[in-house]
């Protein structure tokens, strides 16, 4: 009660001015409904399923097909789309030889009626590799009118592959995610900027994660006696069945993926987030000032935060509810209550690194090793990097569906900006990624900065996940540089207004799926500019950001020598006169010039700073259109040096180190020193952060 008093006393005497927000919605256009029971055979590690499928059609168009993903039959063989991208490899695994998954569909029929199977085909809208069968087309014996249903029942049995990729087995740990046959997204013309309605339903590829659509999940599962299990949503009811198996039934609406877990060796643990105990008045008080929002905008709701984590990695649960409190309470304050009764975080067994450090609806894969609770290495926040990014995408994938597929700037990149500024808020902003005894201290910024480079230029970030040059090439966009570009924006805003940016953006597709463009108007309308010529250089181009203080010099002003014609008349100053008084005359000005060049392609606004002997700081603002710029003075004081972005507002700038050079100085042996270190820096990291 002391928490409600406080707030409603906040609330009449310091509330901030009100913008007009977008209603938070509660809950989605609920387009499909899945019942599903599934029963795990862990001896042959195979699922053997059925699933209900309702499906609503939320078009004006009468839809005659439906297009299902069948993502387990990425790993079938060495001719799948994925397995010919990715070599068998993704995010530092490695297939295991001879250890295959698939997906069968044994019968697939209208609800009582007609078999759908006879008339299905592959299909490859993306590559036309006739040996990838990712996608399947189903033709319906009758179209589903605009606003009408279809029920179809389908019974599939899976082999799970030991752990790649998300998804797998390692003994008797099973973590099992996009395994089902899943409906793609039916999309209405004016969606996402299509002309004409259809189905978006692309092949799995190795750099492109998911999309579908929202609905409802009631799933039963069925594991042998003594397994725990953790899955997507509330657990509904457990049942112990006569032939030595339980099964858990878990429910959840208004979301779009289902994942589950399995494994006799996990220890669950619960906490409970609170509204009124983990979130402080001030801190209420401080997001409703930022965002422009009431008090009642921007309160929590209370979460059950489910733990399975193996016994021998117990010493660190604790980070892991931490780094899970400090994201449903960031992330809720800043962008809206997370909706959900349950988030369940899972540790994954040794050996199963390919299934750690990944997200589906109110559960997270989160991941860890030995060597951080070792010495110095407690200072790394990998523990707390990982949980509170793939917690993240509950919002920026989770709740904003982007289409990861063609768009994953939209989730991956607004999700490592989200995680960055909560790093930074728990942990200092040079010590987010890493506080190393005090020795070496870390910023998440900067290791996103030390990816950048004058020659990272081979696809915009706005480039299909499947068609970047390589997978460094969509990390780097999808990830880091969207973090830097986002960044950058916020620097130019001001963090007031890009908070509010972010929170608009959020509210106003909460539970639908955005594109690109409609987070450029959202960014428009509430920063009351147009930002066309930003996003046009650092999301749809390839250009590089870079700005250098190319030279300074400052001396003693010029004494003329020669007839000079002055206002008391003809006067006639030899050459060794003036050049005596140049070296004498402690009363003659200070003659200074900066030479500032655009040495990358994006032309952004910058500041320039001349520093001057006694502390006095001159301040200028340069539009940066042309090539080069500069700047002459006459000064009582010498200038010492000059640095342009000064409050290093604009870190996609690829080169700090060029940004400040003093008076015939060369910053080009700290440019290659700086270089090595951040390198080892990464390399060390992912390191200590694998399992």
């Amino acid at each position: 009660m002391r928490h409600i008093s406080c707030l409603f006393f906040l609330a009449a005497t310091a509330c901030p001015p009100l913008l007009e927000a977008d209603p938070l919605p509660d809950r989605a256009q609920r387009i499909v409904e899945y019942r599903i029971d599934v029963r795990l055979d862990a001896g042959s590690k195979q699922l053997i399923g059925r699933e209900h499928i309702v499906w609503k059609n939320p078009s004006t168009d009468a839809v005659n097909d439906l297009w299902f993903h069948l993502y387990l039959n990425a790993f079938k063989n060495t001719r799948t789309t994925f397995v010919r991208e990715s070599g068998g490899q993704l995010r530092g695994d490695r297939m295991t030889r001879d250890s295959w998954g698939w997906i069968d569909i044994t019968s697939m029929r209208v609800a009582n009626g007609a078999d759908l199977l006879h008339g299905a085909t592959f299909e490859h809208p993306d590559d036309d590799n006739a040996g990838d069968q990712t996608v399947m087309r189903v033709p319906l014996p009758s179209a589903v009118p605009p606003g009408g249903s279809v029920a179809v029942d389908v019974e599939f049995r899976a082999q799970l592959p030991e752990v790649f990729a998300r998804t797998g087995y390692k003994r008797n740990f099973y973590m099992v995610g996009q395994w089902f046959p899943k409906l793609g997204v039916y999309e209405p013309a004016g969606m996402r900027g299509r002309a004409t309605g259809g189905w978006n339903c692309h092949q799995f590829h190795a750099n492109s994660e998911f999309y579908a659509d929202f609905g409802t999940y009631r799933v039963a599962i069925t594991v042998p006696n003594g397994f725990v299990v953790g899955a997507t949503g509330a657990r509904v009811s457990t049942t112990e069945n006569k032939d030595g198996t339980v099964t858990f039934v878990h429910a959840q609406d208004d979301v779009h993926d289902f994942a589950w877990t399995a494994d006799p060796e996990y220890v669950e643990l619960r906490r409970t987030f609170s509204a009124a105990r983990d979130v402080t008045p001030k801190e209420y008080q401080d997001a409703a000032r930022l965002l422009g929002r009431s008090l009642d905008e921007v309160r929590l709701s209370d979460v059950e935060t489910i733990l399975l984590v193996h016994r021998p990695r117990l010493v660190q649960a604790e980070r892991h509810f931490k780094a899970a409190m400090d994201a449903i309470k960031y992330f809720g304050l800043w962008y809206g209550r997370y909706p959900y009764k349950t988030l369940t975080v899972v540790d994954p067994a040794f050996g199963a690194a390919g299934a750690g450090g990944m997200e589906y609806p109110t559960l997270i894969t989160a991941g860890t090793s030995a060597l951080l609770n070792r010495g110095p290495l407690n200072g790394v926040n990998a523990v707390e990097e990982v949980t509170v990014h793939e917690f993240g995408h509950q919002f920026w994938y989770g709740l904003v569906a982007s289409n990861e597929f063609e768009e994953s700037w939209l989730d991956e990149g607004f999700n490592s900006y989200s995680t960055g500024k909560i790093g930074e808020k728990v942990h200092g902003r040079d010590a987010s990624v890493a506080n190393i005894a005090g020795l070496l201290r870390i910023g998440g910024l900067e290791m996103a900065r030390a990816q950048n480079s004058p020659n990272r230029k081979s696809d915009p970030i706005l480039t299909p996940s499947w068609k970047f040059e390589s997978g460094g090439a969509y990390s780097f966009s999808s990830y880091a540089k969207t973090e830097l570009v986002l960044r950058t924006l916020e620097g130019h805003l001001g963090e007031e207004t890009m908070a509010r940016v972010m929170r608009t953006y959020h509210e106003r597709w909460r539970f639908k799926h955005p594109s690109s463009d409609d987070f450029f108007r959202v960014a428009n309308e509430v920063s009351g500019r147009d930002l066309g010529w930003f996003f046009d250089q650092t999301v749809k181009g390839t250009g590089v950001l870079d700005y250098a203080v190319a030279a300074v010099r400052s001396r003693t002003a010029t004494v003329p020598a020669g007839v000079i014609d002055g206002p008391k008349g003809r006067t006639t100053t030899k050459a060794a006169e003036a050049r005596d008084r140049e070296r004498n005359d402690s009363n003659l000005p200070w003659e200074s010039e900066v030479l500032v060049q655009r040495k990358g392609d994006i032309v952004f606004p910058v500041q320039i700073a001349l520093h001057y002997a006694g502390g006095r700081i001159d301040r200028r603002t340069w539009d940066g259109r042309d090539r080069w710029l500069k700047i002459r003075t006459t000064t009582r004081e010498k200038l010492e040096w000059a640095d342009v972005d000064p409050d290093r507002k604009v870190p996609l700038d690829v080169d700090y180190l060029n940004n400040a050079r003093r008076v015939d100085s060369d910053s080009r042996v700290s440019t290659r020193w700086s270089t090595r270190v951040m390198f080892w820096v990464q390399n060390v990291l992912a390191t200590v952060m694998g399992f």
